[in-house]
This record gives C-alpha cells, sequence and structure tokens, in this order.
C-alpha cells in the first residue's frame, strides 16, 4: 500500500523553525516529484515548495521563499520541508504529496496522485 507519512508539526512561536518529513512507505519516492502543500482553516490548498526526483530543480511559493528549504533524501526515502523565521501566517496543516511524471509546474496541488495525511503548524507567541 502506498502511504505518505508528515511529521514534525507542532506550536512554534513567530520567528521560531520547523522540520518537517514525509516518510514513503509501499513505494520508492526516487522517481517522484514531491510537493508540500498546506491548507488554513477556510482557505484553498495553496503549493508551498516542491522538489523534482533528482533533487536538483525546487520551487518555492513567494511567500515562503528565503525562509524554507526543500530536500530530499532518497536513500532514507524522506522529504523534508525546513521551515525557518516562522509567522503566524503559516498556521496550516501541511501536506506532502508525490506524482511520477515530470511536472512544468510543481505548485498547483492538482497533478498529485498521492497525499498524506497531514501535519499541523501552528505559530503563535
Amino acid at each position: 500500500q502506498l502511504q505518505l507519512v508528515e511529521s514534525g508539526g507542532g506550536l512554534v512561536q513567530p520567528g521560531g523553525t520547523l522540520r518537517l518529513s514525509c516518510a514513503a512507505s509501499g513505494f520508492t519516492l526516487d522517481d517522484y516529484v514531491i510537493g508540500w502543500f498546506r491548507q488554513a482553516p477556510g482557505k484553498e490548498r495553496e503549493g508551498v515548495s516542491c522538489i523534482s526526483d533528482s533533487g536538483r530543480v525546487t520551487m518555492y511559493a513567494d511567500s515562503v521563499t528565503g525562509r524554507f528549504t526543500i530536500s530530499r533524501d532518497n536513500a532514507k526515502n524522506t522529504v523534508y520541508l525546513q521551515m525557518n523565521s516562522l509567522k503566524p501566517e503559516d498556521s496550516a496543516f501541511y501536506y506532502c504529496a508525490a506524482v511520477r511524471r515530470r511536472l512544468s509546474m510543481c505548485l498547483p496541488p492538482d497533478p498529485y496522485d498521492y497525499w498524506g495525511q497531514g501535519t499541523q503548524v501552528a505559530v503563535s507567541s
């Protein structure tokens, strides 16, 4: 069974850091584009960052550029999202997703086939 499991969320103060992990089971991530998405209450799901299967290409939403870093460790079958300088507006459920084909734009959520259950991030003082 193909499964993605997110972890690493929690409550953090503004300016703090978190590292989210997305671990795959039942398949290997080597051939997959991986995206991180978030959804706050009452808002649409938005793309935060994504990474190509090789790891050589990454994309970020304007709102997180310079603060978030996506990376992957195919040997551990895991993708990470390092989040620095967190702001209250970063509060949301964060999801990772996988798709096994190349994408010209990997931030929109539509093309992704497999999704995790999400992990909650709350940024508050």
